[in-house]
């Protein structure tokens, strides 16, 4: 690779805010300017690039948005805090992981987007079954950008007097104009349900649409993340307020297999049969199977082992089975 190959390739990694291919490509530049003799120039790329790891090690400064936790009436409204989940520790279908990785790359060049008129991805809705991946989905988009999770609070948000839930839901959509985050709306459908419902009333109108006015209106720099298990329940309105509608459904057997192997990473699972375990799973969603590999871990570890089992495996599907079955 050429000096300015590695250039080009270090500032499309920083454009992307990905730090492990920033720093593979500045360990190749150093590799390669020792290769042509520049020894001192190489050995002091290699320190600078072994502060800098040093230094993300400690409690970052000014990088992340300062966590003040939410006051007076924000307080019952919402739970904030950090998170270090990442996209990259879900497995997920490929065509999802780069929907979502689309998202987080409009969302680090903004900027970039704004100075040409355009708009980056910020408001999504997750829509699929339970135990899917749409909660972990909302904390990784935090973790990724390095912004607080704002989850916002239902059983607070959402109540029986005349005109408060959506006078409460103005004082969260305000929250997500003064500090920027992810503001996690999740069981969505108990805001967005249909106004034609016959069994419906004046005011879960007036909700559905204060939110809709609020969304339109909505000019935050933030993300804005909704989800739900029931997306026939939603208004048709809703989904055209949306820059994304993301889908997720229940794991293939191949995902089934990468999410066992991948929790199950630091056990020695040569013997598994995985076509007959994954086979055993079919059905049960990536919750229940990160659940099942925890079990099985479990059953390994209590008996001084560190070889995983058909046996482990097929006893964790079973109790899986079961407890869904009620």
């Amino acid at each position: 690779m050429t000096t300015a190959t590695h250039l080009v390739a270090l500032l499309q990694s920083h454009f992307d805010g990905d730090d492990e291919q920033f720093y593979t490509v500045a360990m190749q530049a150093a590799a390669n300017e020792a290769r042509r003799g520049h020894g001192k120039l190489a050995q002091q790329l290699r320190d600078m690039l072994d502060q800098a790891r040093e230094s993300q090690k400690r409690p970052a400064r000014g990088k992340t948005i300062p966590l003040v936790q939410p006051k007076g009436d924000l307080a019952n409204l919402v739970a904030a805090r950090y998170v270090d989940t990442r996209l990259s520790s879900m497995v997920l279908p490929e065509e999802l992981h780069e929907r979502l990785r689309r998202v987080l790359v409009e969302q680090r060049q903004q900027h970039r987007l704004r100075q040409h008129g355009l708009q980056p991805r910020r408001k999504l809705l997750l829509i699929g079954p339970p135990g899917a991946g749409k909660t972990m989905t909302a904390a990784a988009m935090a973790g990724e950008l390095k912004m607080p999770l704002f989850t916002v609070l239902l059983d607070g948000l959402l109540t029986k007097f005349l005109g408060e839930t959506a006078s409460k839901l103005r004082v969260v959509f305000e929250a997500m104009a003064e500090t920027r985050g992810v503001y996690f709306f999740d069981e969505f459908d108990a805001i967005g349900s249909r106004r034609s419902e016959r069994n419906d009333v004046g005011e879960i109108r007036r909700v559905l649409n204060s939110f809709l006015q609020f969304l339109e209106e909505d000019e935050s720099e933030g993300l804005i993340v909704a989800a739900t298990n029931h997306p026939e329940l939603l208004d048709p309105a809703l989904f055209r307020r949306f820059d994304d509608v993301i889908e997720y459904t229940l794991p293939s057997d191949a995902v089934a297999q990468a999410i066992l192997e991948s929790r199950l990473a630091l056990f020695d699972t040569v013997g598994v049969e995985w076509p007959s375990i994954v086979g055993e799973a079919a059905g049960l969603s990536q919750a229940e199977l990160a659940r099942i590999a925890n079990e099985a871990a479990k059953y390994a570890l209590l008996d001084d082992r560190e070889r995983i089992t058909n046996i482990d495996l097929l006893q964790a599907v079973s109790e899986r089975k079961a407890a869904a079955r009620g």
